[in-house]
């Protein structure tokens, strides 16, 4: 019985490597294609003038100072997470956790807010508030490390569940200190004292916000390109037999980098408490600890290319909610309009990463 092998009609392969310049083409490319897009898809359902609804999207994200510095704000937040994922994800640990991790930060700081705002001065209740976030992130993300190094859990679902764990205790604790009594809300916190809340510097209220978060931006990009431990997280992502024979305890790096990870999302917490609504919900993460996975894969774990990568998706996020209102468009078409532009922006990734091979036919093979 003769038998006969057929190859696959589509062969992806991944690229060693693509000149710089080329992949900057491809992403220029991909952008203007998902405009014209768009622009194709609004004027067809609404008639409107798409350079219009572009404006609005920028005058939805920078149109005012108030705007502008919100957008910079969340901007910060999301990289923050972003910077939190990176070396998990480097690693090859897929921590879906950040979400936990951020909720758990969060209360940990309400909780010295409320606690401690009347005995201790700002710059100290800042301090330990931060200190809190850091130990409560910790917690939550070596956890599932643990469990990962020695015992070889999935950790997708591992962290996944310490999400709804930390969604359940946040709940839990926005009852136990709701206030008014009866709102299920905790409300905003030392609002006459502001204790515990960043300070004004340079007239501006966001902008403890930038230097924290810029400090992360830079300690990451050093600790994962130039330290000993970033190698070895590399390495251990590259191929964990490989850091064996190198001597690596691959368990140790595992437990040590989920702890890391799990630090700076809890500081995400910390920014979002004290830095922002100066209240806990279990909404205060937003989802963002999904969204800042594609910050940290599209950037290749580059802390710098975050920025610009976080700073976009924020810009379409507030754009869709302002070409909403303004035209009164619903939400699904303007949400259209920002998937399109992430999926052409994901394509572009895969196509800088991924070559894409087509089964030759018998006639092509012949000649």
């Amino acid at each position: 019985m003769n038998t006969t092998s057929h190859e696959p009609l589509i062969h992806i392969a991944k690229r060693d490597s693509i000149v710089s310049w080329k992949a900057w083409l491809i992403r220029l490319a991909s952008l203007m294609a998902a405009l014209l897009i768009c622009a194709l898809f609004l004027y067809s359902l609404t008639k409107l003038n798409p350079l219009k609804v572009y404006g609005a999207m920028w005058d939805g994200a920078f149109g005012t100072d108030k705007r502008g510095w919100i957008t910079v704000r969340d901007t910060m937040m999301l990289l923050c997470i972003g910077i939190g994922l990176a070396p998990a994800f480097k690693m090859r640990f897929w921590n879906i956790g950040a979400e936990g991790q951020i909720l758990v930060g969060g209360c940990a700081t309400t909780a010295c807010m409320l606690y401690l705002g009347s005995s201790m001065p700002t710059w100290l209740l800042l301090l330990v508030s931060c200190a809190a976030s850091i130990i409560a992130g910790v917690v939550w993300g070596i956890v599932p490390g643990i469990f990962k190094a020695h015992w070889n859990t999935n950790e997708t679902l591992f962290t996944l569940m310490m999400n709804y764990i930390a969604i359940q205790l946040t709940s839990f604790l926005v009852a136990k200190w709701e206030n008014p009594f009866g709102s299920n809300t905790v409300g905003i916190i030392n609002q006459a004292t502001k204790a515990g809340w960043f300070p004004t510097i340079f007239g501006q209220q966001y902008t403890l916000n930038i230097v924290l978060v810029m400090a992360l931006t830079i300690g990451m990009y050093l600790y994962l390109r130039y330290s000993k431990q970033g190698y070895e997280i590399a390495v251990v992502g590259e191929s964990e037999n490989t850091a064996r024979y190198a001597g690596i305890n691959v368990k140790k790096v595992i437990v040590r980098t989920m702890a890391l990870s799990g630090a700076i999302c809890g500081i995400s917490g910390f920014l979002a408490v004290a830095g922002a609504s100066h209240t806990i919900s279990t909404s205060t993460a937003g989802g963002r600890g999904f969204t800042a996975i594609i910050v940290a894969w599209m950037a290749k774990f580059n802390t710098f290319v975050m920025i610009l990568i976080a700073l976009l998706l924020v810009f379409l996020d507030k754009g869709a909610t302002q070409i909403a209102s303004q035209f009164n468009l619903n939400d699904f078409a303007s949400k259209v309009v920002t998937g399109i532009i992430l999926f052409f922006l994901l394509g572009s990734e895969f196509f800088i990463n991924y070559s894409v091979h087509f089964r030759k036919s018998e006639k092509e093979a012949s000649v």
